[in-house]
């Protein structure tokens, strides 16, 4: 299986609240984590990144409020990570499909 490297560039930039990218990652890791436990239609794991997306949406003031934002090396840094996971359990989705709930 491929290694999922989570919000690598989020991670390593001081923009960005470690406590706020962590919680983008728990997040992360929950799709992780019901992708593991067994086989899912792509309606579901449409369902899934929907939710997700819908728990990154609600960061975004509070980034606001610390100063930092969900702009384009974000965006890129989750589109990432969420490709990486994808991959890693071989299903095919757009990520403009996948993400396509995003605010930010």
């Amino acid at each position: 299986m491929k290694e999922i490297h989570y919000l690598k560039d989020m991670s390593q930039d001081e923009y960005y609240p470690t406590f706020l990218v962590d919680k983008i990652k728990v997040l992360l890791e929950g799709i992780v984590h019901y992708l593991a436990q067994e086989p899912h239609t792509l309606e579901a794991i449409q369902a899934k990144l929907d939710e997700i997306t819908y728990g990154i949406n609600d960061l975004v003031e509070e980034f606001e409020e610390h100063n930092s934002e969900l702009e384009t090396v974000a965006r890129d840094s989750i589109a990432e990570t969420v490709m990486d996971i994808l991959q890693a359990y071989d299903i095919e989705l757009d990520i403009e499909d996948a993400l396509r709930e995003r605010e930010w």
